[in-house]
């Protein structure tokens, strides 16, 4: 019984390990799978990483298409995407409670930009239509039941329709709703852009865009490759990882001390079976060494339940975060950390005890009860 209540204390301390190993590793896949090399993004200068505000003419999306060398084509269509960004309340049509979600207005050439996205189901929104990300229910604070293909949103006012659900490799797009960009520009009563997303036939291509940026002063343009905007982003991010790191050592304290206990009282609990061994010839050292064998074993076993748990219970879960939501991420990086954790938590708290067991004098430990 001793043995199956360590056994459950260290593996409940693993799984909290790789449930922040989980958030942390889910944050920066969802950052780095969001950047597209080929990709770059004009908006207004001194924005910073704050797309929401940004606001530029409607003319620069035709303007960049027009003037800017090295941008991809196929079948006459250049990869421009105009794109109107904001984030804003939406709520149902039964519940008077309401959340803030993120939506942007797009056109087809979105499809042509942003080469993650893929649609899992229904059809492209029409007039009155929106799409919905696989994530936003999460974001919401919804279930998936309710932002069903069919069902209505309220944002901006008005009603919307759901026409489908699309998926984007993870990236922070699954976050968003999209709807055509004409009627959210209605919506809002405004004729102006947030960003322009292009995509260039190679990297080299990008000082073009700078270019174009600088000869059009008026337009108060600056570029920013799409993969340095969310390296941006994951830099803005830094104190909230190394918060979770922070989290993951005091768990890990906390186990090695839960642990401590626990083996503390293990040892109590068979002070005369110890003594009784040195009795029959057992060298101390040879004691030590089998206590903290049980103690990594112990250890190694709870590693293991763990990351059972981990990969099939907690892998994939979707969590509510500032830019949106993403989904808790545990791959081989959060294997090899948690799993080391667990090992290690088992060999620190089983050296204290079993040198303890050095010290207690052989005829002591015969007449403990």
């Amino acid at each position: 019984m001793r043995t199956l209540l360590t056994l459950s204390g260290l593996t409940t301390v693993i799984v909290l390990v790789f449930i922040v190993i989980g958030f942390i590793r889910g944050l920066e896949h969802s950052l780095t799978a969001s950047g597209d090399p080929q990709v770059a993004l004009l908006f207004s200068l001194g924005m910073g990483e704050n797309l929401e505000y940004s606001s530029i003419p409607m003319r620069s999306s035709e303007l960049v298409a027009a003037s800017v060398s090295g941008i991809k084509v196929f079948n006459d269509r250049k990869y421009v995407s105009p794109e109107l960004y904001l984030g804003t309340q939406i709520e149902l049509p039964d519940q008077s409670q309401s959340s803030m979600g993120l939506v942007r207005g797009v056109t087809q050439s979105a499809l042509l930009v942003r080469r993650q996205v893929e649609l899992e189901s229904g059809t492209w929104p029409a007039p009155g239509e929106v799409l919905i990300g696989t994530l936003v229910a999460t974001k919401l604070g919804l279930t998936d039941q309710q932002l069903a293909v069919g069902q209505n949103v309220i944002l901006e006012g008005r009603t919307w329709r759901i026409s489908g659900t699309f998926s984007a490799a993870d990236s922070a797009f699954e976050s968003e709703i999209w709807c055509r960009l004409d009627e959210l520009q209605q919506a809002m009563k405004r004729q102006d852009l947030s960003l322009v997303a292009v995509t260039m036939n190679s990297p080299a291509d990008f000082p073009d865009l700078n270019l174009f940026c600088k000869e059009r002063l008026d337009l108060e343009l600056q570029a920013l490759r799409e993969t340095d905007y969310y390296q941006g982003l994951k830099k803005d991010y830094g104190p909230i990882r190394m918060l979770a790191w922070l989290v993951v050592f005091l768990v890990s304290g906390a186990g090695v001390f839960a642990g401590l206990n626990t083996l503390y009282g293990a040892v109590v609990g068979r002070t005369r079976e110890l003594s009784t061994l040195q009795t029959l010839g057992f060298l101390r050292r040879a004691i030590v060494i089998s206590l903290i064998q049980e103690g990594v074993l112990l250890s190694t076993a709870a590693s293991l339940i763990a990351a059972l748990i981990a990969v099939f219970l907690i892998n994939g879960v979707a969590v509510r975060f500032t830019m949106g939501a993403f989904s808790l991420q545990i791959d081989s990086i959060s294997l090899l950390i948690g799993c080391g954790v667990g090992v290690l938590l088992g060999l620190l708290g089983a050296i204290p005890p079993a040198l303890r067991a050095l010290r207690l004098p052989v005829v002591d430990g015969l007449k403990s009860v």
